[in-house]
């Protein structure tokens, strides 16, 4: 699913797209126990069917249970959760962004993530000056 499609889902069809990220896959009862103030068993059930009809989500049979599970990659889709993120709270400065996490309370750097923050923004810096020859 293009990253568009996924920010166009509801709050509750992420709540539940999260869920199934974070466990790979689950039955409609352990999406329910992973999802913040869960609706009823049935609503869940309603709405992880229309994200199979979405195409969002696949399932499998496990017995009598389906087993559900994300269809897109969890790369793409947390790509969007932080273009969404970086939108709503920031006004879309992605400098702003990373600024509140590295000062956010606790935000406490080894010197190996300080090096990689480096080598990414070297290469950041490269394809910049690409883009400018």
């Amino acid at each position: 699913m293009p990253p568009e499609e996924y920010a166009q889902l509801s709050r509750r069809e992420r709540q539940i797209m999260d869920a199934l990220y974070e466990m790979g896959e689950a039955s409609a009862q352990q999406v329910l126990e992973n999802m913040p103030e869960p609706p009823s068993y049935s609503a869940v059930r309603a709405l992880i069917a229309r994200l199979v009809d979405k195409q969002v989500v696949a399932f499998k049979r496990d017995g009598n249970k389906h087993i559900y599970f994300p269809i897109q990659k969890k790369t793409n889709a947390s790509n969007t959760a932080i273009d969404r993120l970086i939108k709503t709270f920031f006004k879309g400065s992605k400098i702003n962004a990373v600024n509140a996490l590295l000062n956010s309370k606790g935000s406490e750097l080894t010197w190996r993530e300080i090096e990689e923050l480096e080598r990414t923004i070297a290469k950041v810096k490269e394809k910049q000056n690409n883009k400018g020859k």
